[in-house]
């Protein structure tokens, strides 16, 4: 089998708070085990370990954290229908069938709680920190949003809209043709990207590396990107296509990509800061401002654009920087977590889920 890694994030740092699509890329799955635990406990560790130890055999989905680069909040092999995920605040999971499906792991029980106990006023002190941080954080993407929906009224107020109609019709019958597949479709709801302490990240060549046909949606805030996609994704669930759905990391109400695997095709909006350019045989752009934008919209609004862009950039980089404050804050309570905690007993944890996902491997295999 072709070992192929996925990468994507599940949930995000919005401008409407924090944002998660968990249950549906959990749904389905006939194993789910749910990390609980505190900071600094092993969970980010011990699910990449799991992964890798299945990377060269099947499929791996690894869902990225959105408030910590290089850590991770689940890990999926759809093959084997098994997911471990961090269950912790903000992304806090119920399970809906819990022991038949779902199972709790808790890494609490790795840790000295009289080490915590002589501590418990600095764990205090960084949690308030931490939560002041996201706090100022979303504020900061809300008026930011406010901001890119002023940017947007420039555009919208010139967008001819027939011709959006015209162009999404054209994609429809381009994508689906005569296309009727008997099934209900999986749908899985995604981000596109995020907002990182470090800044916006997405992993939009990994997820279409193995698509054959690439559009890259080129235009400004307002050309009816996201209607288009909404009306694309829409139109694939009543063909019985399955999607895979990716919304805005800024704006969760906004898509910024949907991928037809089934049809060989991902079209996304390939703007800043998610901005890529086609490099092989099978990509195309669509220019929305070419195609549906009152021509010289640009020169005519150029100041007030030039205004409204700079306010937006400014927003968000204030809004990183409180999200790069609330990791700081994190790293410490994590340091004081470790010193806590009993990793053999963790790794005595990672062995029985490994125990188990190999036991699921062997039926799957008949």
């Amino acid at each position: 089998m072709t070992k192929m890694i996925r990468n994507y994030y599940a949930g995000g740092n919005t401008a409407k708070g924090f944002h998660h699509f968990f249950p549906s890329n959990l749904s389905g799955l006939k194993r789910v085990f749910i990390l609980k635990g505190g900071p600094g406990t092993g969970k980010s560790t011990m699910m990449k370990a799991i992964g890798k130890r299945w990377e060269n055999q099947y499929e791996v989905e690894y869902i990225h954290c959105a408030s910590d680069w290089g850590s991770i909040d689940g890990v999926i092999i759809p093959r084997i229908g098994v997911g471990v995920v961090d269950g912790t605040a903000p992304h806090v999971l119920e399970p809906e069938l819990p022991g038949a499906v779902e199972e709790y792991i808790n890494l609490g029980e790795a840790w000295d709680s009289r080490k915590l106990q002589m501590n418990k006023d600095e764990i205090q002190f960084l949690k308030k920190q931490i939560k002041n941080s996201y706090d100022h954080a979303y504020h900061t993407f809300s008026q930011a949003l406010s901001i890119h929906d002023e940017w947007e009224r420039f555009y919208i107020d010139e967008l001819d809209r027939e011709k959006a109609n015209r162009l999404t019709k054209q994609l429809i019958q381009q994508f689906f043709g005569s296309i009727q597949i008997n099934k209900r479709p999986k749908v899985r709801h995604r981000f596109l990207g995020a907002a990182t302490p470090e800044g916006p990240k997405d992993f939009i060549p990994n997820l279409t590396e193995d698509v054959a046909s690439r559009y890259f949606i080129k235009g400004r805030p307002g050309s009816g990107k996201s209607t288009m996609l909404k009306k694309l994704a829409t139109e694939a669930q009543k063909r019985g296509v399955d999607a895979e759905i990716y919304h805005c990391g800024f704006d969760p109400q906004s898509l910024d990509m949907v991928i037809f695997r089934e049809l060989d095709i991902a079209i996304f909006d390939s703007t800043s800061p998610h901005e890529h350019f086609p490099s092989r045989t099978g990509d195309e752009i669509i220019d929305m401002y070419e195609e549906l934008i009152t021509p010289g919209t640009d020169e005519r609004y150029e100041e007030s654009l030039k205004d409204v862009a700079y306010r937006y950039k400014t927003k968000m980089q204030e809004g990183t920087g409180w999200l790069k404050a609330a990791n700081t804050h994190h790293k410490k309570m994590e340091e004081i977590y470790k010193e806590a905690v009993d990793f053999s007993i963790v790794d005595k944890k990672q062995l029985e889920i490994e125990k188990e996902v190999s036991a699921m491997e062997e039926r799957v295999s008949f």
